[in-house]
């Protein structure tokens, strides 16, 4: 949409008799926003790619995703997100504690005010990108956009905060000033009401999974009869655990299994021999582009709590079985699954054994009952109806929220 748009101001460039200035914003008026997020943790990036998904098929609005951390902390940044993910993988009762106490402490706000270096980039890319409104898909871009605004010469841009995190939410996500909060569903949006955010800044957008869970695709037939149940399991760690549920799920359970090992070549090598010496089917992948196929083919998801994982598996409609929770930081999403009923909690690969077992004995019976609890909860559209809200507000130029285009209210 944008290159149609930039070829149409060339050929009137061209044609028109009219001297004008060879600048593409003079002629295109197309209106721009400007998506900041950040790598701590796959959620913010997998939130912010998922917008630019739904604003580049809306068609209506320039979308650009700037994490604008790296600039401003260069080498120290990537430190911190190694240290960050080591810490939640290594320690996470230790990274549980420093989030509660961050969340506890009445000053971070201010605190996060002085991170001059991020501010200034934040003003840099305000004055660049002249955007029409600002999506902050990580809460500390909350707390400094007011101020880099005014100093960018831009007071009163619209700004509005993507909550990625379901139920423990951070108090640092809604504690600033936002025309609207957007969360990815009503359970969190009552944590937001009870810490007494108000009615019309609060909105359940969905979490903006990528734009192909929207997409028609071949239709997942039920399990049962002929159609095996197909079990995706995505190994995150614990590489030697993972070799003994594959082992057990081969053994005991008569399911077509995907395993997904990331970059582990290792532990894809032992999995493949493991499957050719029990003489049973076993596709073990790598790196996976195409989560949005995988997961609507698959029947069930076995996998780590992770905030964007979840999202996507409820967008896919796929019932879930946790194998492990993050104190803190996953555990919100873990009671979403459980507290709806589209997942369990499955800490032993015995759990997981028999869960699996259940779940498709008797006609698939107890997987019919997550499928459709998960369905309830999905909302595979949700980028391109986020991103339709925020361009028909920032066309209205009004805070009017009754265009909400698919956005639901949340009632008491």
């Amino acid at each position: 949409m944008v290159q149609r748009a930039f070829t149409r101001c060339l050929l009137f460039q061209k044609t028109s008799s009219l001297s004008l200035p060879p600048h593409p914003s003079l002629f295109c008026w197309m209106r721009s926003v400007l998506i900041l997020s950040a790598g701590y943790g796959e959620s913010h990036n997998a939130a912010a790619r998922g917008l630019k998904e739904g604003f580049d098929l809306l068609g209506e609005m320039q979308a650009d995703v700037r994490d604008l951390f790296a600039p401003a902390f260069g080498k120290l940044y990537q430190r911190s997100k190694v240290n960050y993910q080591n810490m939640v993988s290594s320690t996470p009762n230790l990274w549980a504690s420093i989030s509660s106490a961050l969340d506890l402490f009445p000053f971070t706000g201010k605190l996060i005010s002085l991170l001059r270096p991020l501010k200034r980039e934040m003003i840099q890319a305000l004055k660049e990108h002249r955007p029409s409104a600002v999506v902050s898909v990580h809460p500390v871009y909350g707390h400094l956009m007011e101020a880099a605004a005014r100093e960018a010469g831009q007071s009163g841009l619209r700004s509005y905060v993507v909550v990625t995190d379901s139920i423990s939410v951070s108090s640092l996500w809604y504690k600033c000033k936002a025309d609207a909060f957007l969360v990815p569903n009503d359970d969190t949006a009552a944590v937001l009401r009870a810490a007494r955010v108000r009615e019309e800044q609060l909105f359940v957008s969905g979490f903006p999974v990528s734009t192909k869970y929207a997409a028609q695709g071949e239709a997942r037939p039920e399990p049962g009869g002929s159609v095996l149940p197909r079990v995706l399991y995505m190994v995150k760690g614990q590489p030697s655990r993972a070799v003994a549920l594959v082992e057990r799920l081969l053994r005991e359970t008569a399911v077509e299994l995907t395993v997904t090992v990331d970059s582990d070549e290792a532990l894809k090598k032992t999995l493949e021999e493991l499957a050719a010496r029990m003489q049973r089917p076993l596709t073990v992948l790598g790196w996976v582009s195409q989560m949005p196929q995988l997961l609507r083919r698959n029947h069930l998801l076995i996998g780590p709590a992770e905030g964007a994982l979840v999202q996507e598996a409820l967008a896919a409609k796929t019932p879930m079985l946790l194998t492990q929770i993050c104190p803190g930081r996953e555990e919100g999403n873990a009671r979403l699954l459980i507290q709806n009923g589209c997942g369990a909690h499955c800490p032993t690969n015995e759990a997981l054994s028999k869960s699996v077992t259940q779940l498709f004995e008797r006609n698939a019976y107890g997987w019919n009952q997550m499928h459709r609890h998960a369905s309830t909860l999905s909302r595979p559209d949700a980028a391109i109806t986020t991103a339709r809200w925020i361009a028909q507000r920032v066309k209205d130029g009004t805070s009017s929220p009754e265009a909400r285009f698919g956005l639901r209210f949340n009632k008491d």
